[in-house]
């Protein structure tokens, strides 16, 4: 496949100014919290910056790398994307940026209010879950894919909702963490079980749902998001869809698209969980009180 691909050329397998807008995001990041950084506040932890530059990377894999031009020819390549970039992508800039950049954001004059309420985790769970489920609904799916604009709006809107969702689960501002452990938990298997009718839906259709994939004018059109204009024009007439690229059936790409999402969703939800339980459990293990023998002056007799 690699090979076949390398007809649309350089610009869309490695998208060079998506790669300088990462780059840009990343020396803001490292201007602002190092030579820039306010008075009286601290640098990121290495671990912080190692979670932000980490998601930086993981940013330009999922929309500048080939990736991106595969999501557009194979379901599949689509829906590893969609779990990437609104499953982990989020986590690991909400743990990279300082408390003090979040406080700045969530006190915004005109902002706070907004923020607060969608970070509710009510509001965060059902709004992402709804949106991701409407998104891969066929037509709006369809209609997305042909046209940059509507793409790019529907795409970041949902990656907002997707912050505010896990700003529930890893509150970046004290304020923000209104549930308790267990109620992370349990918010964490109520996203598992919300996501999984858009996956049900996908994998266990009996026909191509997308005309993107399925059609060869509409797949073509979902080609121009991410190739050049003179490069697909030049090559549009040998495309006959995505058969061109891979032997899988369109019916079999869109399942395992399906079984994809919801797999790559469970070992992320999984490992949060993971995450959530051994951490609450650590500290509740070291805040317990001592035994009478341990306190000192105590006596046994």
């Amino acid at each position: 496949m690699w090979l076949e691909l390398q007809i649309f050329g350089f610009r869309a397998l490695w998208s060079p100014y998506y790669f300088l807008f990462v780059l840009l995001l990343a020396a803001v990041y490292f201007y602002v919290t190092g030579p820039g950084r306010k008075k009286g506040t601290d640098r990121p932890s290495v671990a912080q910056q190692l979670m932000f530059y980490s998601g930086m990377v993981l940013l330009y894999i999922i929309k500048g790398s080939p990736v991106d031009l595969l999501a557009h020819i194979m379901f599949t390549a689509h829906m590893t994307q969609m779990a990437l970039y609104y499953l982990l992508f989020p986590i690991l800039i909400i743990k990279g940026i300082p408390v003090w950049i979040w406080r700045t954001v969530f006190d915004t004059k005109g902002l706070k209010r907004t923020l607060r309420i969608l970070t509710k985790p009510l509001i965060s769970l059902l709004l992402f879950n709804g949106l991701f489920s409407i998104y891969h609904m066929p037509a709006i799916f369809d209609f997305a894919k042909s046209s940059e604009l509507a793409h790019g709006v529907i795409t970041t809107v949902i990656l907002f909702t997707a912050f505010g969702m896990w700003v529930s689960v890893f509150p970046p501002i004290e304020e923000l963490d209104r549930i308790s452990p267990l109620l992370k938990i349990g918010f964490i298997f109520a996203n598992g079980v919300l996501i999984t009718p858009a996956c049900g839906l996908i994998i266990f259709a009996g026909t191509p749902l997308y005309e993107t994939f399925s059609e060869s004018g509409a797949w073509v059109q979902a080609l121009s998001l991410c190739v050049p204009g003179d490069v697909l024009n030049s090559i549009s007439t040998t495309l006959s869809g995505p058969s061109y690229f891979t032997p899988i059936p369109l019916i079999e790409d869109q399942q395992l698209g399906g079984i994809i999402m919801k797999i790559t969703q469970e070992i992320i939800f999984g490992s949060v969980i993971a995450y959530i339980f051994f951490s609450w459990f650590n500290k509740e293990r070291y805040s317990v009180d001592p035994l009478p023998s341990q306190v000192p002056g105590e006596s046994t007799s």
